[in-house]
């Protein structure tokens, strides 16, 4: 069974994979790339990454990944839409569907992945990411904000990965309790929190230091990686070095 406790009949050898989510298209080029036929637009990574294009996340064209005869197709819970997902299967296309919250659901995740849905061993890169994170956090705990979109302000709420991520690194969501997982915040409320931190990523809205932390005034921005932030791959190898020294200003 996959992440969402489907069943999921997987043949026996897998030479064809389409992947709809970045992470998980970086994960299997870093792993198995003979076997990736298919990847969404918006799968960058590797950038030289040369397999068929099948639209977005969110409208993947179900058509032209029929056409690549894929062994499974790999989807997310969060990324993917139900009624895409479903139409697949029911086209007779076996679908791996991920659910991740956490780092440490991000490593189960992966491992069950390749083992069960590639049909190969576990990637030597998620041993590395394993070992990358059991660092200690050094420091007093700090306070942050997480705004992912602007026009209007939208920031990382409860349950996310990314939330988990910075709570390993020494960052408290100030949001985590908010009962949306990315609830929508007039700008005046964000400042009156005055977080420790904001956040600013650079997807899906692409913060930089011309675009958002003018609009925090006497507040300490960190501009990070969204890659690094909040992607489950290769990525996971260096993301806890780069991260904590982006956050460290």
């Amino acid at each position: 069974m996959d992440d969402t406790g489907v069943p999921v009949e997987i043949p026996p050898t897998v030479r064809r994979i389409v992947s709809l989510v970045p992470s998980l298209t970086e994960s299997v080029a870093a792993t198995l790339p003979e076997a990736l036929v298919g990847a969404t637009d918006w799968c960058s990574h590797p950038p030289d990454l040369d397999v068929a294009r099948v639209r977005g996340t969110k409208n993947p064209d179900l058509e032209a990944i029929e056409k690549l005869r894929p062994d499974v197709v790999l989807a997310n819970a969060e990324e993917n839409r139900a009624p895409d997902i479903e139409a697949l299967r029911q086209a007779g296309i076996a679908v791996w569907v991920t659910k991740i919250e956490t780092l440490d659901e991000a490593f189960a995740s992966l491992d069950r992945m390749f083992r069960h849905a590639c049909r190969t061993g576990r990637p030597a890169w998620l041993d590395a990411a394993e070992e990358a994170w059991r660092a200690p956090v050094e420091g007093p705990r700090r306070t942050a904000i997480i705004p992912i979109w602007r026009r209007p302000w939208m920031v990382v709420g409860r349950d996310t990965f990314t939330g988990d991520v910075l709570r390993r690194l020494g960052v408290d969501n100030l949001y985590a309790g908010h009962a949306e997982r990315y609830p929508k915040i007039p700008l005046p409320e964000l400042v009156e929190r005055r977080p420790g931190l904001v956040v600013l990523p650079d997807e899906p809205y692409a913060f930089s230091a011309t675009d958002g932390p003018e609009c925090f005034p006497g507040l300490t921005c960190a501009l990070v990686s969204g890659r690094m932030l909040t992607w489950y791959g290769p990525s996971l190898v260096e993301a806890p070095a780069l991260l904590r020294r982006a956050l460290s200003g």
